[in-house]
């Protein structure tokens, strides 16, 4: 039987051994500029394109999921970080868990992203793809481009669930 997995709050405390997170917050170094009338939160990710690769934009147009969500496989970027910044004004969900060897049901995190925050994942940070919650939910998505293998997938030896949001 599958363990339920505790859904938290995306902060950038607890989201930080797996990356970014990127929003436009006090605790972000930030500055006016463009003759004040802009607010410039800077520097909110470390894009890494690794060896030989270049950064490219994409959007990922993710369907909804339906919850209770049953974690099945992850998947990694061995050689880049990997970028969600939600685009449809919706919240969605983040399941992580740490770089290195394939991930246990133990591993997983499980994190309530606000539409307004995105986050990075680190080089290779174990994720589960898009879980867009309610609506069909656009991304923009920054990642890598070039020479080499950069997805892995693996299959968990004991699923979880996500249970429905209260």
């Amino acid at each position: 039987m599958a363990r339920n997995l505790s859904i938290e709050p995306l902060t950038r405390e607890a989201f930080a051994p797996f990356g970014e997170v990127i929003e436009a917050s006090e605790a972000a170094q930030h500055f006016t500029i463009n003759a004040g009338n802009t607010e410039r939160y800077h520097d909110l990710a470390k894009v890494e394109p690794g060896p030989e690769g270049r950064v490219i934009v994409s959007i990922f147009r993710g369907q909804p999921r339906t919850l209770p969500f049953e974690v099945q496989m992850m998947e990694r970027h061995p050689l880049a970080s990997q970028a969600f910044i939600p685009m449809s004004g919706r919240p969605y969900l983040v399941v992580v868990a740490p770089a290195g060897k394939p991930p246990t049901d133990q591993d997983l995190r499980v994190f309530l992203a606000r539409a307004d925050q995105g986050v990075n994942y680190a080089t290779g940070v174990w994720h589960h793809p898009l879980l867009a919650l309610d609506a069909v939910c656009d991304f923009l998505v920054v990642d890598r481009a070039g020479p080499g293998h950069n997805c892995d997938e693996v299959q968990l030896e004991q699923s979880v669930m996500i249970p429905a949001l209260n």
